[in-house]
Parts: C-alpha cells; sequence; structure tokens
C-alpha cells in the first residue's frame, strides 16, 4: 500500500537519498527543504524518478525554513490538504550542518555569532521536529502506516548524541535531545493515539552524490574515500543513503517497536581506540 510521507531536508544529503529511494518505491512523498536552488534542482530528478509506467508514487516539494514557526505551520496546511488529511509516515530529518554563522565556532569566541548559530542549529534540529509532530498529530492518528498501526514518526539523529568532537556543542546537544524527544513522545502518543515513535542514529553516510553539484559533475558515491575510510569500519564499507532508507524501511514495518534507537554506524561506535 502506497505511504503518504513528510520528509523534511529532502533536496539533498540523507534527505535526498530518502526521497529518491520511498518515491521509486511508489509512496507519495512531500518534502520541505530551505534551499530554493536545491528544491529547484530536485524537482527536476524527482520528475525522472516517477516517469515509469510501473510508478504509482507521486511528490510535492516546498520551500520551508524550519527555523521559523508561521513557516512550519503554513506548511502543514499544504501537506494536510496534499495528503487529505491524512499522513503516514513523518520523517524528522533537516538540520543546518553546511551553515556556520561564526568563523570562530569556540565557546569562549567573543561576539555573538557563536549564539546565533546556536539558536539556529537548536531551531531546526530540535524544536521543529517537535512543533512539526505536534501539528501532524490529528493527521498520523488517521493514517495507516500498517494494519495494526496508524502513522509513525523518525527522527534522524546521529552518533555525534554520543560521542563528540570539538566546537560541535549546537550540533551535538540537538542530535542528543532528539533522542530524549524520541523516548518522550513515544510515551504520550503511544498511550494517547497509538503513534509509534524511533530514532536512527547514522553515523558516516557518505552523501557526496547527493545533491545539485554532485549531479553536474557526474559525481560517483565513493568519490572522495580512501582505503583508510573503508577500513575504519568494521562493515567493510563508509555508509550509504540507502542504508538508513532500510533502516526506515524497518520502523515502518515492526508495528511493535516504539521509543527505539536504531544506529546504522558500520560498527564503529563499538571500537575501542587507543591513542597511537
Amino acid at each position: 500500500m502506497p505511504l503518504r510521507i513528510l520528509l523534511t531536508g529532502g533536496a539533498r544529503g540523507i534527505g535526498r537519498g530518502l526521497f529518491r529511494h520511498f518515491l521509486q518505491a511508489g509512496h507519495h512523498v512531500f518534502i520541505l527543504d530551505s534551499n530554493t536552488e536545491e528544491l529547484n534542482h530536485i524537482k527536476k530528478e524527482a520528475e525522472k524518478w516517477s516517469d515509469s509506467d510501473s510508478n504509482q508514487g507521486g511528490w510535492n516539494a516546498m520551500q520551508c525554513d524550519l527555523s521559523k514557526r508561521k513557516d512550519i505551520k503554513s506548511a502543514i496546511d499544504f501537506v494536510k490538504e496534499a495528503f487529505n488529511g491524512k499522513l503516514d509516515l513523518l520523517i524528522n530529518n533537516a538540520f543546518p550542518t553546511s551553515l556556520s554563522l561564526s568563523k570562530d565556532r569556540r565557546m569562549e569566541s567573543e561576539g555573538d555569532a557563536i549564539e546565533e548559530e546556536w539558536d539556529l542549529k537548536i531551531a531546526i534540529g530540535l524544536t521543529a521536529p517537535y512543533i512539526l509532530s505536534r501539528l501532524c498529530i490529528p493527521l498520523l492518528a488517521a493514517g495507516n502506516s500498517t494494519p495494526n498501526s496508524p502513522g509513525t514518526i523518525i527522527n534522524i539523529s546521529s552518533t555525534r548524541a554520543y560521542q563528540s568532537e570539538s566546537d560541535h556543542e549546537a550540533y551535538s546537544a540537538a542530535k542528543a535531545g532528539l533522542l530524549g524527544l524520541t523516548q518522550s513522545m513515544s510515551v504520550s502518543l503511544g498511550h494517547r493515539h497509538k503513534i509509534r515513535v524511533n530514532a536512527i542514529i547514522p553515523g558516516w553516510i557518505h552523501v557526496v552524490n547527493e545533491s545539485k553539484d554532485a549531479d553536474e559533475r557526474n559525481a560517483r558515491w565513493a568519490e572522495g574515500l580512501t582505503k583508510e575510510d573503508v577500513g575504519w569500519h568494521p562493515a567493510g564499507r563508509v555508509g550509504k543513503a540507502d542504508d538508513i532508507a532500510r533502516a526506515v524501511e524497518y520502523l515502518i514495518g515492526s508495528d511493535f517497536v516504539t521509543g527505539q534507537e536504531v544506529v546504522v554506524d558500520g560498527g564503529v561506535g563499538r571500537k575501542m581506540v587507543y591513542p597511537e
């Protein structure tokens, strides 16, 4: 049965890979993204992906600044109309990873730029998923992602929720916050609406080929990877967007799974690392 899917950050990176996967699988995907250039490009690509007699899927793409609550509420009105008041899956994926308002990202740097960057990343990476989930409750409650349950929510977190690098406070905080949000919503929405909520925790997912520039250069997925990059992973390779799509598929179909964290990192998180 075709699913009605709302996906944020669907114009590039992991989100674009998820968009392609589910559109080609025959589902109806509504994507939100703030990058106008990438969004206009992905519309052309989506026409190619859905140009098949055997593909019954459909798509919508809308520019939306997820840091602005009015934009979020307006977008949900369009989603509600497009899907006739029903939604099977909400994927909270968007995050402004490529944007840095502050040249000096250290907490102790002078000026307000680092605080502005914090505000933006928390707004898009944590507050927006909460608001989107809240506004989508009626739509998800009316959905039917599996025969035994209504719609479901999947939050895309990161291994950086557990393992941090220097000067990534906003990223780590937002991704860790998503795990707490997932846990809490799974209980609240599960008991009241039978809506399941889970999180996926990606490790290194290589998405150099998932952008407008990559398409124009005909970039291959393996571009930029070294033997050391591959060998670092116990699984024997770096991750792909399709790995996240398969994890999403699992969570869609598993109606006894909620409040859980699915790690997709090629085993790296289990490694003990010593100083050289």
